[in-house]
């Protein structure tokens, strides 16, 4: 029984448009809900870079060693809090709040006595700070 004759029907289309709108709305909701893995501990070696080495031309050196000891452009200093040691290095910069801290320290010095170091140079007024490390090619 068709009542309608010489009428075909239209072939079924895909819209797309309604596909692609779906598909979006999934894939942002994948970007929000992803998680990435954090790692609770991480096997680091330090200290070692690869740059040049060429020497600040306004710049403190100071040295941390393994037991903590502190030396100021190769001068050991007995000071061992930040007070004392921001006074040794303010005499050191001159007045001169421009002058960067290089801090070379060893790969065993203790986090303490580095953040110690930078704790004096804030004392200080020293706010410019650059570690040093060794080149990879020096192992």
């Amino acid at each position: 029984m068709n009542f309608r004759k010489g009428q075909r029907r239209a072939p079924p289309e895909i819209n797309l448009i309604a596909f692609i709108d779906v598909l979006l709305v999934i894939l942002i909701f994948l970007m929000v809900s992803t998680t990435f893995s954090k790692f609770t501990s991480l096997n680091v070696s330090l200290p070692s870079a690869e740059a040049d080495s060429t020497p600040l031309p306004k710049s403190i050196t100071v040295a941390v060693d393994a037991q903590g000891h502190y030396a100021i452009q190769q001068q050991r200093v007995a000071a061992s809090d930040p007070a004392s040691l921001a006074t040794v290095l303010r005499e050191a910069a001159h007045g001169n709040a421009e002058v960067t801290v290089e801090i070379h320290a060893d790969a065993m010095a203790s986090h303490q006595s580095v953040v110690q170091l930078m704790e004096a140079a804030r004392i200080a007024g020293l706010p410019k700070l650059v570690f040093a490390a060794q080149s990879g090619a020096a192992r």
